[in-house]
C-alpha cells in the first residue's frame, strides 16, 4: 500500500474573466492530496494520513479522494480547511496560501504512526508539509523512522517560496530527507531554490551524490525528465498535452504516477530500486511523464485513470 501525508486544501483556481474580474473555481487539491488521487486513479491501494476538515470544504476533499478508493486514516477535524489561491496566465499558476490553524496541520508523530497501515509499503511526503511548525517536524520525524519499519520513503520537495518566510530551517530539512530518501523527485524549480546560483547539471549532481535515494528523478517541464539510476544518468522525453489547459498538479500526478508504478514491483529498499533494468525504470518515468500530459489538458489538477494511459 502506499501511504500518503501532507497538505490537503481547497484550490480557487482562475477558470476565466467576467467584466474584467477572475473567475475562480473552486477544486479540491494539495500537491500531497493530489498524488494520492493520481496514485488511486491507476489502480493502487492508498492511505490519506493527513486530518482533512468536516466543513463543507472538507467534504468535497474527503468525498473525493473516497471515491476513487482512496483510505482515510485520520479523524476529520473541526478546524476549517486549507485554501489556496490559483491565478493562472499563459498557461502557467501561481499561488496564494492560507493555511493557520488548520485541519490538515493537526497532526503529531503519534497521530502518524496510529494512522499509518501495518502493511504500507511506501510512504510519501512532501511540499506544504514540510516548510514550519510542530506539523512539518513530525512529518521529519515520521519520514526518518520508516527505514527501520521496512517502508520505502518517497519524497518530493515542491517548494512554494512564496509560503517560507525562514528559508534555512526549511532547506535544512529538505537535505536531510533527501540524503535518505529511497525514491526522489524534484522539479527544476526545486533545484533553483535548493541550489541558488548554481546551473541546473551541477546542481543535480550535488543532489545525486549527496542523496542514497534508488531512483532520483529530475522534472524539466517540456524538456522531460532526467534520472539517476544505479550511478547511470539518462533522460525521458516529455509527453504532449492536446489542448494544453494549464499545469495544474502535473507535478503531483507525475509523482502519485511513478509511486503506483513502484508499488506494483518486487522491491521494499534503494538497493532493491537501483537494481531494476534501467528500461524498467525509463518505462516507469515515461508512463508518469504520459500521466502528467494527460493531466494538463484539463483545469486544475485532474489525474487520469489507469484506462487512459493504456
Amino acid at each position: 500500500m502506499i501511504v500518503v501525508g501532507g497538505e490537503n486544501l481547497i484550490d480557487y483556481v482562475q477558470s476565466g474573466t467576467d467584466n474584467g474580474l477572475p473567475v475562480y473555481t473552486a477544486i479540491p487539491g494539495g500537491s500531497c492530496y493530489n498524488c494520492a488521487l493520481a496514485a488511486a486513479r491507476q489502480g493502487q491501494p492508498v492511505a490519506y494520513a493527513t486530518p482533512i476538515s468536516n466543513d463543507t470544504l472538507g467534504d468535497l476533499l474527503a468525498n473525493r479522494l473516497l471515491t476513487d478508493g482512496v483510505t482515510l486514516t485520520q479523524p476529520r477535524e473541526t478546524a476549517p480547511t486549507s485554501l489556496a489561491v490559483v491565478s493562472v496566465v499563459a498557461s502557467i499558476p501561481s499561488y496564494q496560501f492560507y493555511r493557520q490553524g488548520t485541519a490538515e496541520r493537526l497532526i503529531s508523530l503519534d497521530s502518524i504512526r496510529n494512522s499509518v497501515p501495518d502493511h504500507a509499503k511506501i510512504f510519501h511526503i512532501g511540499s506544504l508539509a514540510l516548510i514550519e511548525g510542530a506539523d512539518a517536524q513530525a512529518w521529519e520525524d515520521y519520514f526518518m523512522q520508516c527505514r527501520d519499519r521496512g517502508i520505502l520513503t518517497s519524497l518530493d520537495p515542491n517548494a512554494r517560496p512564496i509560503v517560507v518566510q525562514d528559508r534555512t530551517p526549511y532547506v535544512d530539512r529538505l537535505m536531510r530527507m533527501i540524503k535518505t530518501a529511497d525514491i526522489l523527485k524534484l522539479s527544476d524549480e526545486d533545484l533553483e531554490y535548493l541550489l541558488p546560483d548554481t546551473d541546473m547539471d551541477t546542481a543535480f549532481a550535488k543532489i545525486c551524490d549527496s542523496a542514497s535515494a534508488g531512483i532520483i528523478v529530475l522534472t524539466r517541464g517540456s524538456q522531460g525528465a532526467r534520472v539517476f539510476h544505479n550511478e547511470t544518468l539518462f533522460d525521458v522525453p516529455s509527453a504532449t498535452a492536446n489542448p494544453l489547459v494549464d499545469t495544474v498538479g502535473a507535478g503531483d500526478t507525475f509523482m502519485g504516477t511513478l509511486l503506483a508504478e513502484i508499488n506494483q514491483l518486487t522491491v521494499s529498499t534503494a538497493r532493491d530500486l537501483r537494481a531494476l533494468p534501467h528500461d524498467t525504470v525509463a518505462a516507469i518515468v515515461a508512463k508518469a511523464a504520459n500521466a502528467a500530459a494527460k493531466n494538463c489538458e484539463h483545469a486544475g489538477c485532474n489525474p487520469p485513470y489507469q484506462r487512459d494511459l493504456s
